[in-house]
């Protein structure tokens, strides 16, 4: 018995003895803890622990040196604003198109060096109508030449450029093609140090980081650069004229959500690599609807690109074939005269009508007639202006194609030879084009 009690009496003394230096050292130690951390919090934290007025910013720093910054490092030199000039007496027909990405509202028009130069005109005589941004790719022989877009100079009495370190030099214009709606500008290369290389667009992915540099609002924003991925590699989209509303053609284009703003026009689009694979140009705002929409800008692949500006410098312009037809939408003739006039079937709903043929052309060559619905060239079905007009750039000069047409009621079909050159201009008239 006594044993017993013995062992119990020693073991609630251990007890009651180690609870106690337990709670002592653990006392001691949490103490102990909290002042370290303490310490070292107060080396990153905002000290507001004095008197009122005396808060501490943290003197932390963050270092980055990633793909992106490194490839707008390497670009950021390259791209300028462009400041379209025009006459005032000229910019009284201005019209609702004007705040369009760098747009002037004027037509596409190809617009030539001659014309555009600003040799002879004061520049009290001329006034800033809009800007946009370009692309130094090249400089040769004590010249830079600059990819923009079309409608950035078009309409333009004298060009403007600003490069990456504020200096303003004259620019005047090599070549534009409204179709693309590409120009090649040239200044004097003295004060050029950085020339921009172009990556290979038909290599991008999907969710490929990109960014977007430009004068978004004007030169006052100049090399803004904003960062996103690409979203599509192929997505094709109507072209048309600014003028007429018309839609003229389509466009194969890189579509991104880096912010692309008015202003952004002409910049490059730019992968992780410092490569430019595109040259922006427009966005979506809202649908055909009227829904609104974020995050949809477009950009011109840099292979189209560069085949383009290659022509733009050797010859001015772009050369592509031509029918030797004028041509209106079906959708534009009355139900009446499709079947009195046109003598189409009922199941035929879409083409374009022949309104004119080019005497001695090669549409007249192969036997095409005025009132002929054309529904097909080769394997693609013809559905608009659109789809005429990109299947036959999609040939060069001297190819032929078979065109499937309907003539009083009857499908039937014919050998073209491309032999005429297509007009650079865009047409005038809301049903009518040249083609």
């Amino acid at each position: 018995m006594s044993k017993r009690r013995m062992r119990r009496g020693i073991t609630w003394w251990q007890i009651a003895v180690i609870a106690v230096v337990s709670a002592v050292i653990g006392g001691g130690v949490a103490f102990a803890g909290f002042s370290m951390l303490s310490r070292n919090s107060s080396d990153t934290a905002t000290d507001s622990s004095g008197t009122s007025g005396t808060t501490k910013v943290s003197n932390v720093s963050v270092k980055t040196n990633s793909s992106m910054t490194k490839a707008f490092n390497k670009v950021e030199g390259a791209v300028v604003s462009v400041i379209n000039e025009q006459r005032q007496s000229q910019n009284s027909g201005s019209d609702i198109f004007s705040d369009l990405f760098g747009s002037s509202g004027n037509s596409k028009s190809s617009g030539s060096s001659d014309s555009s130069s600003g040799s002879g005109t004061s520049s009290s005589e001329l006034e800033t109508v809009s800007e946009g941004s370009g692309l130094i790719y090249a400089k040769q022989d004590g010249t830079a030449y600059i990819v923009t877009n079309n409608h950035v100079v078009s309409g333009s009495d004298a060009l403007q450029v600003i490069l990456a370190d504020g200096t303003k030099v004259s620019a005047k214009i090599v070549g534009a093609d409204a179709t693309s709606d590409l120009a090649v500008l040239s200044i004097s290369s003295a004060k050029v140090t950085t020339v921009a290389s172009f990556g290979d667009s038909s290599k991008i992915t999907p969710a490929e980081p990109v960014i977007a540099i430009g004068s978004p609002l004007g030169s006052e924003y100049a090399t803004s650069v904003t960062e996103g991925i690409v979203s599509a590699k192929n997505r094709t989209i109507d072209v048309t004229d600014d003028t007429t509303g018309q839609t003229t053609g389509q466009a194969t284009v890189i579509q991104t959500d880096a912010a692309i703003n008015p202003g952004n026009s002409g910049g490059p689009l730019v992968n992780s690599s410092g490569q430019v694979i595109g040259i922006n140009s427009l966005k979506y705002a809202q649908s055909t609807d009227g829904t609104s929409v974020e995050g949809m800008g477009f950009a011109y692949p840099s292979n189209e690109v560069a085949q383009i500006i290659d022509q733009l410098v050797k010859n001015g312009k772009v050369v592509r074939p031509a029918l030797g037809v004028g041509v209106v939408d079906l959708t534009n003739i009355s139900a009446d005269q499709q079947k009195s006039t046109l003598k189409l079937p009922t199941t035929v709903t879409s083409g374009v009508v022949i309104a004119s043929v080019e005497s001695g052309g090669p549409a007249a060559k192969a036997g095409l007639k005025k009132y002929d619905t054309v529904v097909g060239i080769d394997s693609k079905k013809v559905t608009s202006i659109a789809e005429i007009h990109t299947a036959i750039y999609a040939h060069s000069i001297g190819d032929t194609v078979t065109v499937k047409y309907y003539r009083d009621g009857k499908l039937q079909e014919t050998k073209v030879t491309l032999t005429k050159e297509a007009s650079s201009t865009t047409s005038s008239s809301n049903s009518s084009s040249s083609n």
